[in-house]
């Protein structure tokens, strides 16, 4: 077996425990599960925001549990496999990058709650909800990096990993400019300085979320080429994605 194709993280075939293969592969997909829930978390507290819907909104609220019982259980999972089979080379790669995922994930889930609370607390403003059509952009375009990056983790791609990087750098700008624009409603109508702060603190948590996503496509990469491309350029973290493992 080549030396490359021996250290491409597999999640199974190539143990001798059938066992060991099965505990790789549930908790690769236990973390695409936990995504799925975060994914949805997302979407309902965009949906919840745009409406100003408060049951949605007490819906996103309700359900952050989930996402916090899935961390937990990969979590132990990852200290289970740890403990009895002490991997090594990329299995040991990839119960870090999942650890590290799940933390991120969960992360984003506690930013949907927050957007979730606040279209409780505006609920009734509905019609003033037209003027935010910057903050339902971001969010649109928040919500497609997270998409990206964990169809980057089912497929172990790396390419789709550091192009999740590029559009973190999109989504900053267009942050900027819905800050900008947020703060001239302030200026207009001094009335609604708390809604639209309220608004603000959406915005911030949409881009959080980006950086939580863009953390997880860096995982990717530790996870497939061993290396550590965290606090670099992009255009480091390019030229690492296309070398040799």
């Amino acid at each position: 077996m080549a030396a490359a194709e021996a250290e491409r993280p597999s999640v199974t075939g190539r143990h001798i425990s059938r066992k060991y293969d099965e505990a790789l592969e549930d908790v690769r997909t236990s973390v695409l599960e936990m995504g799925g829930v975060v994914e949805e978390q997302i979407s309902r507290s965009l949906a919840a925001l745009a409406a100003f819907d408060s049951e949605i909104g007490e819906r996103v609220v309700r359900d952050d549990y989930k996402i916090n019982r899935l961390e937990v259980q990969i979590d132990e999972e990852c200290t289970r496999i740890i403990a009895l089979r002490q991997p090594a080379a990329s299995d040991l790669r990839l119960v870090i990058a999942i650890i590290k995922t799940i933390t991120d994930l969960e992360r984003m889930g506690d930013e949907a709650e927050k957007i979730g609370r606040t279209a409780v607390r505006l609920a009734g403003n509905a019609p003033r909800r037209m003027r935010y059509a910057g903050v339902r952009n971001l969010g649109r375009h928040v919500q497609q990096m997270v998409h990206q990056a964990l169809d980057a983790f089912a497929r172990l791609d790396v390419e789709a990993a550091v192009a999740i990087a590029r559009e973190d750098k999109m989504v900053d700008l267009e942050y900027a400019a819905c800050m900008r624009e947020l703060v001239t409603y302030m200026m207009e109508d001094p009335r609604r300085i708390s809604e639209v702060l309220d608004m603000i603190w959406c915005a911030r948590a949409l881009e959080r979320i980006a950086d939580h996503a863009k953390n997880i496509g860096e995982y990717i990469v530790f996870l497939v080429k061993g290396k550590d491309i965290r606090h670099t350029s992009l255009e480091h973290k390019e030229l690492q994605a296309q070398s040799e493992v």
